[in-house]
């Protein structure tokens, strides 16, 4: 695999993902049209294995693992929808897998990781730092780590989602993703650019939390305090340095939303599309809904990136 993956690695990761991962469907809204004045094709990766895109990369990961690796086991930290995808992916592989998690990571998650056959290991977000507790599980293991965005292999296979969208309803004027450390966004941005090099491209980030917009500004990568957010997924601190120069390369703009947008993008995606998204899944869909995204007439792709939500927390959610 390439440090710096293109269009041929995404390629690579559809053919290790074909027969495993979902080919998710993509919807549409006349209403949702009319009211942007835009066609809008949303892919639901919220109907993907383990209710996330985040599947795509993990298994692309772990496949391209070599036996010895495999034979080490791996560790990743994850607040949730990579913590899924990598305990997935090394139950489907036979690989053993400990995932680092914080402690007030939303329980459903949780729960769904150590269903898939994961160790989980919690600490406490903003005292402890997670890739430093994963390094020490590394050592004392030898294990292999999985980093939930800055790895070419993770792009790669992020990437897949934003190509099976092309390939459906070709080129496109825009596309707008959410986007915390930023693996999805760059793949995205690779996959799109190879058929519909024209389109713009945006990633949605919380108010709270706009890391990588602050980091564009500046053009270095920056660092912020754990965002008070309920877009728990997008609570990254800082962009990856893999995935931050391969988006400011393919010049993506940033938008931001408020946690107020994102329920109202919720609670449009239940009533109108008759779909449940997290609030990290919606927050491209908040975006478009709220004028946040720059549209002329034409082609708009949205990823809905998940819908890992417990139903208690949905209901007052959108209430």
């Amino acid at each position: 695999m390439a440090l710096f993956p293109g269009i041929e690695e995404i390629r690579e990761a559809v053919e290790r993902l074909r027969g495993v991962a979902h080919r998710t469907p993509v919807l549409q809204s006349r209403t949702l049209d009319a009211r942007v004045g835009a066609s809008v094709y949303l892919k639901c990766e919220s109907f993907q294995r383990v209710g996330a895109f985040k599947f795509r990369g993990a298994y692309n990961a772990l496949a391209s693992l070599s036996t010895e690796e495999r034979a080490r086991g791996v560790v990743a930290y994850s607040s949730g929808n990579h913590a899924q995808g990598v305990a997935l992916a090394a139950a489907l592989l036979g690989i053993e897998a400990t995932i680092v998690m914080p402690h007030d990571a939303p329980a459903s998650k949780r729960d769904a990781t150590r269903g898939y056959g994961a160790r989980v290991v919690e600490y406490r977000r903003g005292e402890e730092d997670r890739e430093a507790v994963a390094a020490e599980i590394v050592a004392r293991s030898g294990a292999v780590t999985i980093a939930p965005y800055d790895d070419p292999r993770i792009v790669a296979g992020a990437g897949t989602a934003a190509l099976e969208l092309c390939e459906e309803i070709g080129s496109l004027d825009v596309l707008a993703l959410p986007v915390g450390g930023g693996g999805l966004l760059s793949g995205s941005a690779i996959a799109v650019h190879a058929t519909s090099p024209h389109c713009a491209i945006w990633g949605v980030e919380p108010e709270t939390g706009n890391d990588f917009q602050r980091s564009l500004a500046a053009g270095e990568r920056l660092s912020i305090a754990v965002p008070q957010t309920i877009a728990d997924g997008l609570q990254t601190t800082s962009p990856g340095k893999l995935t931050f120069e391969i988006v400011r390369e393919h010049g993506v703009r940033i938008a931001t939303v408020s946690d107020d947008e994102l329920r109202g993008a919720m609670h449009f995606a239940c009533e109108r599309l008759k779909i449940v998204l997290e609030p990290s899944g919606a927050a491209a869909l908040a975006a478009l809904l709220s004028g946040r995204i720059e549209l002329a007439r034409g082609k708009v792709g949205i990823i809905l990136t998940g819908g890992n939500i417990d139903a208690a927390r949905f209901a007052a959610e959108i209430a």
